[in-house]
């Protein structure tokens, strides 16, 4: 962030009382910025394709362990489904009702030289045979991931078929792959600042404010989508859960506040574990149910992740068709069903380059994009918390015991 408003600021006092030597520091810090992107992006393929494989191998595990599991993981696909939904009409209604600046977006364009949209979206009919791939390997060389999802689905759903001994030595094989991408995105992750800095001087060297202004907007429109698809786990709790709203929104205060601070979902579990049994839920249920909520459900994720992608698409004013909106909904889904419980600004590039790949955006704008992830992670995480406890709220409310009865049944028998 500090080298964002660093490379801003230099870049827009460089625009206004240099302007002679705009093209000589755009042509260092460019190349710095493009390669420090390039580097995150190298690692997108094959980090999405490991992540689907293992992520599909541990849901069907999870699934076949129990009736509570089972519900569980049901209520989850749901809840991530109708979150993709939500942004695909939510955001272009915000940008309609709160359009991006259009002195901004030209600016910014022009400045963005190398992020030229993909193509023309192709006919419904091209883009649906397209979408099987036959060759896989060109598709991976290509960047095609809607055809590469589709064949890791099909991979990892076969594998799920065959021995069991083939089957630990496969998934073991991109686990590895996974965690070896984790750690060379922590390393690329760990240089951002030089390359956040250089991809910030040299687009505020050629807007001058203009890109201040548009930061804001983007920040505004898409933490916007997080925090009303947040909304949506209230009612989730009240009807799920058969519980009262002020009841279940103080139960909430406590994890709300070690999210806000930690923005992590995973380091809030032992506190989301405190607070539904607070609420009545026994542990026998929470103790399934939020470890697979934790690992699986990223509530705002499919909806911010898809919100940045229309955000480009509206940027460069790239059309969007059903087809592809529709795609998009469903690679949201996927890609943030396989994350994995690390810090937004680590998972940004690898879960939404295949959004803007299959909606015919560029992706040279996510590395300027990702220097203020800090914001709308926050809301992300606040989301996915309070979804976490919903959600468990209502896996307990549809099994054996509601909450109330359990809390009813504590207090008639501590023992």
């Amino acid at each position: 962030m500090l080298s964002l408003v660093a490379g801003l600021a230099l870049g827009t006092a460089l625009a206004a009382g240099l302007p002679g030597a705009v093209p000589t520091v755009t042509a260092i810090a460019g190349p710095i910025g493009s390669a420090w992107l390039n580097g995150l992006q190298m690692t997108v393929i094959p980090l999405v394709f490991a992540l689907l494989v293992t992520g599909i191998a541990e849901t069907t595990a999870a699934a076949q362990s129990g009736a509570i599991a089972a519900r569980s993981i049901a209520i989850i696909l749901v809840v991530m489904i109708s979150s993709a939904v939500a942004s695909a009409i939510l955001t272009p209604l915000f940008l309609r009702i709160v359009p991006m600046p259009a002195a901004s977006a030209k600016a910014l364009r022009g400045a963005l030289v190398d992020a030229a949209p993909a193509g023309p979206v192709p006919p419904l009919g091209e883009f649906l045979a397209g979408m099987v791939p036959s060759n896989v390997v060109a598709a991976a060389a290509n960047g095609a991931f809607l055809s590469l999802i589709l064949f890791a689905l099909v991979f990892a759903f076969a594998l799920t078929k065959i021995d069991r001994t083939g089957r630990d030595v496969l998934t073991s094989f991109f686990a590895a792959i996974r965690d070896a991408m984790l750690v060379m995105i922590g390393w690329i992750i760990w240089i951002a600042p030089i390359g956040v800095f250089a991809l910030a001087l040299s687009v505020a060297a050629k807007t001058g404010t203009a890109a201040v202004g548009a930061l804001f907007h983007y920040v505004a429109t898409v933490s916007a989508v997080g925090i009303v698809v947040s909304l949506f786990a209230l009612p989730l709790a009240v009807w799920g859960g058969r519980i009262a709203l002020g009841r279940f929104l103080r139960g909430s205060a406590p994890v709300l506040a070690v999210a806000l601070s930690t923005q992590s979902s995973l380091a809030s579990l032992p506190a989301m574990l405190r607070s539904t049994e607070a609420l009545g839920v026994p542990v026998a249920t929470s103790g399934v149910v939020l470890p697979l909520a934790v690992a699986m459900l990223r509530a705002t994720g499919p909806a911010m992740n898809l919100a940045v992608a229309i955000y480009v698409a509206a940027w460069f004013g790239v059309p969007l068709t059903f087809a592809t909106l529709s795609a998009a909904t469903a690679i949201a889904v996927l890609t943030s069903l396989g994350s994995v419980s690390l810090p937004g600004q680590v998972s940004f590039i690898s879960a939404i380059a295949p959004l803007a790949v299959t909606l015919g955006v560029p992706v040279a704008p996510l590395g300027l994009l990702v220097a203020v992830e800090t914001m709308p992670d926050i809301f992300r995480t606040l989301g996915n918390v309070i979804f976490d406890m919903a959600v468990t709220l209502t896996v307990a409310a549809r099994s054996t015991a509601t909450p109330e009865t359990a809390a009813d049944a504590l207090l008639r028998d501590p023992a």
